[in-house]
């Protein structure tokens, strides 16, 4: 949904969609293969990469269940989650050490039954009933319609960012403004 915008432009535009670890599309980027990634992380200092992070929105978390798992569960959010199966984002996803924190902090010991690099196959097994999982709230009506599940809970402690990363300081080519105003305008409520 968020590049969206680009095939609606008056002009012809190509897509080619990929989705990676951030180094090999930032190189890819650099080459002029890709023109835009993006990322839940700013660009890294330490590549070296000419890049510019343009900041998109942030979003707070909010927790999915299918009905018959969230029946299940015991007691109050966030109480609830304690031993309750739990998909949880892969170790190249920014907000996974933020939310292991929160787990921590909260003492909750949710049973971890995946891990998934990619948020769409994580919501899939999530629509299977195969666990809760996290979801930014910017994206939760998105997510009830699409994957027939309900919030059971809100983490606001724990945000997702989202980041437009190009090789533009200031951004020029209009699929890619396009992309932009319409991301912080339709997810983030910001005008751009």
């Amino acid at each position: 949904r968020v590049v969206e915008p680009a095939l609606r432009m008056a002009g012809p535009v190509r897509l080619l969609c990929r989705e990676g670890r951030l180094a090999p599309l930032l190189a890819e980027m650099a080459v002029h293969h890709l023109d835009l990634v993006i990322a839940d992380q700013p660009m890294p200092n330490h590549l070296n990469v000419r890049g510019y992070s343009h900041f998109l929105g942030e979003s707070d978390l909010t927790v999915f269940a299918t009905p018959h798992l969230a029946q299940s569960l015991e007691g109050d959010f966030p109480a609830s989650l304690n031993r309750a199966p739990f998909l949880l984002p892969g170790d190249d996803v920014a907000l996974r050490p933020d939310l292991l924190r929160w787990f921590e902090t909260q003492r909750l010991y949710p049973h971890i039954v995946g891990e998934f690099e990619d948020s769409a196959l994580l919501k899939a097994f999530g629509q299977a009933g195969a666990g809760l999982f996290a979801a930014p709230t910017a994206i939760a009506d998105y997510v009830i319609r699409q994957y027939a599940v309900q919030a059971v809970g809100r983490i606001e402690a724990v945000t997702e960012r989202l980041y437009a990363i190009t090789t533009e300081r200031r951004l020029l080519h209009p699929a890619i403004v396009a992309v932009v105003q319409a991301t912080q305008r339709e997810f983030f409520g910001k005008s751009a």
